[in-house]
């Protein structure tokens, strides 16, 4: 395999060199070119077309967001954010992934140049063997851009619904999950591999995207009709019998925290049959043993479709292991779910089977 060509952009030279360095000294990567803003670094990406772009989020003249929506759409390449841990920065890299950055990788603290190597390399090598394509329009919320006057329907529902993904998931989950329909009878979990800090920003987004009302998972929240909870960035979300949110810091599973198959096994747990599993676009397995729970317990799972995924690692190990009742493009996922909640005669509540 060829190595991978990489176009480092940020406006501090000395931030740019240490990234030269810390890449090239992988046999794998070599650097392509660098950039110290996005005015430079689009005429680089057309002149150089990289295979993975590292971008810094706060530029001079054009920031990384910006100048990220153009790559999106002039010449569509795997971009890596690299990100401080201010709130501000924090907020620019969820909407960064949520327009089709692959990854991103911290800083440190404070903006410290605590370089983790090893990571670095890894998320850029990951982010080559990605599929992106071109960004679409901005999506508006609902209602011409008003917020939508939501109550909650009820604690009453048919299905428990598990949402998960990773690499690629909040440019995934943006297009899906404004596509949710409110009057389904389903409560939704939403599980995306996501560090501490940063899950709240993408829950706010989807939540003035979206029909259905969203919020980052508190602990003792409980489950209602037409509403998804995410999982906390440092915590598995797990769900009582009673339909009470518990979120636990045990250790992290494949490597996560929060992770797919902690969530999907506690719901089949306190719902059985009515957990219903949609595994979307990421690296590596996770969802594939809480996708075995749902089937084992009777619900049904869905797996994107490799046609849309950023990564096809964890919809494609649910379909190796025969656990996908269907295999579907993102777009079509929530006509699936309209088909298959519901189908359970008796309605659940919050306070588990009845």
């Amino acid at each position: 395999m060829s190595p991978v060509r990489v176009l480092v952009v940020d406006d501090s030279a000395f931030v740019r060199s240490v990234l030269s360095r810390n890449l090239s000294e992988d046999p794998e990567i070599v650097i392509a070119g660098a950039a110290s803003d996005g005015e430079e670094a689009l005429r680089a990406v057309r002149d150089l077309r990289p295979d993975v772009i590292t971008l810094d989020v706060v530029m001079p003249r054009l920031d990384g967001l910006a100048a990220l929506k153009r790559i999106m759409v002039e010449h569509p390449t795997p971009v890596v954010m690299v990100s401080s841990l201010t709130g501000e920065d924090t907020q620019a890299t969820v909407e960064a992934l949520a327009l089709g950055a692959v990854d991103f990788f911290q800083k440190g603290a404070a903006g410290s140049l605590t370089w983790r190597k090893e990571e670095l390399r890894a998320k850029v090598k990951t982010a080559a063997q990605s599929k992106v394509g071109a960004l679409r329009l901005p999506l508006q919320s609902p209602a011409g851009g008003l917020p939508y006057a939501r109550k909650r329907h009820s604690n009453k529902f048919a299905n428990v619904v598990v949402l998960g993904c990773s690499t690629g998931g909040p440019r995934a989950l943006r297009e899906l999950v404004p596509m949710l329909s409110p009057d389904l009878s389903a409560a939704f979990l939403i599980v995306q591999h996501m560090p501490a800090g940063f899950t709240a920003s993408l829950a706010q987004g989807l939540d003035k995207l979206s029909r259905v009302a969203v919020k980052e998972a508190v602990a003792g929240d409980v489950l209602g009709r037409g509403e998804a909870i995410l999982a906390p960035g440092g915590f598995h979300l797990r769900v009582t019998s009673e339909g009470v949110v518990v979120l636990d810091d045990g250790p992290q599973v494949h490597g996560v925290k929060p992770a797919v198959d902690i969530t999907m096994e506690s719901v089949v747990s306190a719902y059985g049959k009515a957990a219903i599993g949609v595994v979307m676009t990421g690296m590596g397995s996770d969802g594939t043993d809480g996708a075995g729970f749902i089937k084992r317990a009777g619900g049904c799972v869905a797996a994107e479709d490799e046609s849309t995924c950023t990564i096809y690692g964890m919809p494609k190990s649910v379909v190796k292991a025969g656990y996908a009742d269907a295999v579907i493009p993102l777009n079509k996922i929530p006509e699936w779910l309209a088909k298959v909640c519901g189908t359970i005669p008796a309605l659940l509540t919050a306070a588990g089977r009845h």
